[in-house]
């Protein structure tokens, strides 16, 4: 990375202060995914050099809008007493500290998965992701008492208002609906990408057993 490259990744940051975001740190998990297998993923989903143009578009667009995308896709959760228990505590109460922090985390996901290189801290934090669903590392950033994981189908069928709720957002800037589109294309082949990388601790059976 160059160091404009660098200094551009500096300043994606939705606050100066993400507790419990450990990107490109040694506290981070180390991905057991290989760089080549990553690509080979990549030439799965079809993500192209066009498509991780686009996405650095749509980073432009939706970078002061990561609050409004986040609280649509909580509300959602909100609706659905099956998904939302898996951020309530023990006792079906809601815990502010662990929204607040775990809001600041998701919203900085929508910028790495626009801005960040796919590179092996990008694979590593993947790895870090997934654990932080599954019963290795649930709670244990934010030190609460919840669900103890997010059981796997449930991570892979919410894509799909993942992507389809971040569509209006991306054409809030008065881009061409054929930019719309594209940015949208390249945005959910990502999410594709790293639903494929999130799965991976819940295969291990010694790592997350039963946990689908």
């Amino acid at each position: 990375m160059n160091p404009k490259q660098a200094a551009s990744e500096a300043t994606r940051k939705v606050a100066s202060e993400i507790p419990g975001y450990t990107y490109g740190t040694s506290e981070a998990a180390r991905s057991p995914v290989s760089l080549a297998d990553l690509e080979l993923l990549k030439r799965t989903v079809n993500f192209t050099d066009e498509d991780q143009r686009y996405l650095h578009i749509a980073g432009e667009v939706i970078a002061d809008q990561t609050e409004d995308v986040v609280k649509k896709w909580r509300s959602v959760i909100a609706a659905n007493p099956h998904l939302a228990q898996y951020s309530l505590s023990l006792e079906g109460k809601p815990d502010p500290h662990y929204s607040a922090e775990s809001g600041l985390r998701f919203r900085q996901w929508i910028l790495d998965t626009c801005f960040r290189r796919y590179d092996q801290d990008w694979l590593n934090y993947q790895q870090e992701i997934a654990l932080r669903h599954t019963s290795v590392k649930k709670n244990q950033t934010d030190h609460v008492e919840s669900a103890a994981y997010i059981p796997l189908r449930y991570v892979i069928a919410f894509t799909a208002i993942i992507n389809d709720a971040i569509k209006p957002f991306l054409g809030a800037k008065g881009h061409s609906a054929d930019e719309v589109e594209r940015m949208h294309r390249a945005w959910c082949k990502s999410v594709q990408l790293q639903i494929a990388l999130w799965s991976e601790p819940y295969t291990d059976s010694s790592i997350a057993p039963n946990e689908w």
